[in-house]
């Protein structure tokens, strides 16, 4: 059974090697969406072409950050790549199974053969924290180990799915939750460790330096990344947070419905 992550990128110079070893020892393919990186994120990840990377392609220019079209690039090529199952792809995201010893395509073909066409991911969020503020290298996956549960609504992260013949939609969602004909998810979630920044520095250059598009910021989308400001970036306390053991170990219990930051930046009511 041959699984394909579209992995969407824009400067992850810092993740991306271990993003694309991590899913290629997990049995999955990368093909990769590069929104115009200006660092050394396409070389680091041509030195993988053919061992973990099947293509690099180059997304048209944009002044700003726009999911609506890397998402409509993907339901494209989610009718045209060579694959049994298929996943909506960050480089910040680190997927999993619950099992001990089972890898993804492991857990993929398991509920391939029990008739599911459809897999949610339970996320678990990874932030720095006021007693430990920097994680901003490579080894971070392995320093940075405070996290919460993250489930505003359930399923919210329905994005890996079996191809299907006809089409699929992943733009109204931005990419969160795949739609089509037939569906049939999984009743077992997969975990997901999400590195959402690795410093405060980080933060700011993640998510002020590229502005975002302003229709889909009106519409809600990005939460606190399009509201960010470096006077008011704060990190919380580690005793606030649970601490990373092992995938199987992680507790999703309790989740939280925003992230801690959507409280620093709250979004401004519009005048009535």
């Amino acid at each position: 059974m041959r699984i394909v992550a579209m992995l969407q990128v824009y400067n992850e110079e810092r993740s991306i090697a271990a993003c694309i070893e991590h899913l290629h020892a997990q049995g999955v393919d990368v093909y990769l969406l590069d929104d115009r990186s200006t660092d050394a994120t396409v070389q680091i990840a041509e030195r993988y072409v053919g061992r973990g990377v099947i293509e690099i392609e180059l997304l048209e220019g944009h002044d700003h950050f726009t999911l609506r079209e890397q998402c409509r690039r993907q339901e494209a090529l989610a009718d045209e790549l060579d694959a049994d199952w298929l996943i909506h792809h960050d480089a910040d995201e680190v997927r999993v199974s619950p099992k001990p010893r089972q890898s993804l395509a492991q857990a993929l073909a398991e509920f391939d053969e029990a008739g599911y066409n459809a897999v949610n991911f339970l996320e678990f969020t990874f932030v720095p924290t006021r007693e430990s503020p920097d994680h901003d290298h490579l080894g971070y996956q392995h320093t940075m180990r405070s996290y919460y549960p993250f489930l505003p609504f359930f399923p919210a992260r329905l994005n890996a799915w079996k191809k299907q013949d006809g089409p699929v939609e992943l733009e109204s969602t931005g990419g969160h939750e795949v739609r089509f004909e037939g569906l049939k998810m999984s009743p077992q979630s997969l975990y997901m460790r999400h590195y959402l920044f690795r410093s405060l520095d980080h933060a700011l250059r993640k998510f002020t330096v590229r502005p975002y598009d302003p229709a889909e910021v009106a519409g809600g989308w990005y939460g606190f990344r399009s509201r960010v400001t470096p006077e008011r970036l704060e990190l919380p306390s580690e005793r606030d947070l649970r601490t990373f053991v092992a995938n199987h170990l992680l507790d999703p219990s309790n989740p939280r419905k925003t992230h801690l930051l959507d409280e620093v930046f709250p979004r401004s009511r519009e005048p009535a």
